[in-house]
This record gives structure tokens, sequence and C-alpha cells, in this order.
């Protein structure tokens, strides 16, 4: 396989990084995927011992090229082909947090109340129960 061309994308589709070979290629064209911090295309041949920055939504990578994967297969075949270097504070991308706090009161959008929660509430509180 040393002799065959692989192109950057269709590799990184195939260690599982990106879920389509198009998000590889849209990555790549947005300036997500750099090649000592350079910008790359997708058709840009890969070989062994390239090492590439990787940005996605979920997390950022820093990956080391071990071995050459035409085609997608199973987890286990792609992690045996690239290294995965990048640094523990890197692995997770912090989301930042939402507007709305805890208020000490019931956390919004997680329904209803159930009638034995509203009795305790109302238990809790001193009011008349509604039902």
């Amino acid at each position: 396989m040393s002799d065959k061309r692989l192109r950057l994308d269709k590799y990184l589709w195939a260690i599982r990084i990106f879920k389509t070979r198009t998000l590889a290629s849209e990555a790549i064209d947005s300036g997500k995927v750099k090649h000592n911090g350079q910008n790359v295309k997708a058709s840009r041949s890969i070989s062994i011992g390239d090492q590439y920055e990787v940005r996605t939504s979920a997390r950022k990578w820093i990956i080391e090229v071990r071995g050459l994967l035409e085609t997608r297969g199973p987890y286990e075949v792609a992690i045996e082909n690239y290294s995965d270097l990048t640094p523990e504070e890197d692995k997770t991308i912090e989301k930042p947090l939402a507007s709305n706090f805890y208020t000490g009161k019931r956390l919004s959008k997680t329904g209803r109340p159930t009638k034995k929660q509203r009795r305790d509430l109302s238990d809790l509180l001193g009011d008349e129960p509604l039902d």
C-alpha cells in the first residue's frame, strides 16, 4: 500500500474522525485541518509520519498517521492507523454556560411536576393543596 496515494479527506473519514467524507472535505476547506500550521486541501496526499491538527465541534485532535487506511472499517481497525497526540487539556472543548442558571426553582424544560411533587411542594411551602 506504500505506492498508493491516499487523499486527506478520505483518510480522516476512514479513521472515523468525521462521519462522512463530505464533512471531512468541508472541514478541510474551512481551515479546520492544518499540517505544520498551514491550511491544506482535501486532495492532499498523506504519508506515514505526517501530523495534522483537526478541530471538530466535539474536540481538538492532533493526530499522527501510522498507517494508510483507504476504506472505513471497524473502530478497532481505525485506531491502529493513527496516534492521538492531543494534550489532555485539549481533549474536551468547554461548552459555554447557558444564559439561564439554577435559581433554586425547578429547571426549565424538565416537564411539569408530578402530583406527588406538587403535594410535597405544597407541604413545604404551607400552601393549601390544589387537589
